[in-house]
């Protein structure tokens, strides 16, 4: 089985795939103190306690991360831990048949590169990807499969560590959807603020991005990923589908491209 590792900057999403199925995953804290051993125990604690993978063995590993420090560690851990087993990292000089369409193709996080392949070849281009993270992050594709450019926002979470650390008497609140927009609390007042402050950020931002990238805007898929999405799916007027694992999809294909 291929194991996927989506390394970010505050959570790690692993996925096993067999074949083009994934049939397990888990989502843990990135954690950059965490070594090579650690990973390892994790990982392996994992695997053995789910009732689906008794008896399975990893035959490869594909891993992208924005963490680098974190990323040296997974490099050991594979090493050490799985020397025998084909491992590939989203880096330079791995195909990934995307061409990026950057000043500096460099500055494009391996996660964006990695969204923007599954993206186009699970829905074709032109896409448009957004992945609710640590950032909010918009990736756009164009029809040909090219990585043409992105916008970045504060994501979620980060908003509401920034309201509470900066609001004397604003405080993190449980994320769910509010009985209606206008709050009669303070507690219905921060969740409208986000939920649907978010949702018509990705939708303000994803009218720009499309009619920049189409000369019609229907034509673009808004594809939505990332731990935090299904909070805005229901209040977003854009977003066309919700694809969990697009990352690690992404990352198996990758795999399949450098190892085949």
């Amino acid at each position: 089985m291929l194991l996927t590792i989506d390394v970010g900057n505050t959570q790690t999403v692993l996925g096993l795939f067999e074949g083009d199925e994934v049939i397990e995953h888990w989502r843990i804290n990135t954690d950059p103190r965490r070594t090579a051993d650690e990973i390892a125990v994790v990982l392996q604690g994992l695997v053995q306690q789910s009732p689906l993978l008794a008896d399975t063995d990893i035959s490869g590993i594909a891993l992208c991360s924005t963490v680098p420090s974190v990323l040296h560690e997974m490099r050991e851990m594979c090493r050490r831990y799985y020397g025998d087993v084909p491992a590939v990292i989203v880096e330079p000089g791995v195909k990934t048949g995307v061409p990026v369409r950057m000043d500096n193709p460099k500055e494009v996080g391996a996660d964006r590169i990695v969204n923007a392949l599954a993206a186009v070849h699970t829905h074709g281009g032109p896409a448009i990807v957004v992945d609710f993270g640590t950032a909010t992050t918009f990736d756009a594709v164009s029809a040909k499969g090219e990585y043409v450019g992105g916008a970045i926002a504060p994501g979620i979470e980060t908003s509401i560590d920034a309201l509470s650390t900066r609001g004397a008497q604003l405080y993190k609140i449980e994320l769910v959807r509010p009985r209606n927009v206008i709050g009669k609390n303070t507690v219905e007042a921060l969740q409208s603020g986000i939920i649907f402050g978010f949702a018509g950020q990705v939708d303000g931002v994803v009218e720009r991005m499309s009619e920049e990238l189409a000369g019609d805007p229907d034509e673009v898929t808004v594809i939505a990923t990332g731990g935090l999405a299904p909070l805005v799916l229901e209040e977003s007027r854009s977003i066309d589908v919700f694809e969990p694992w697009l990352t690690l999809i992404g990352l198996r294909l990758i795999y399949e491209r450098n190892t085949v």
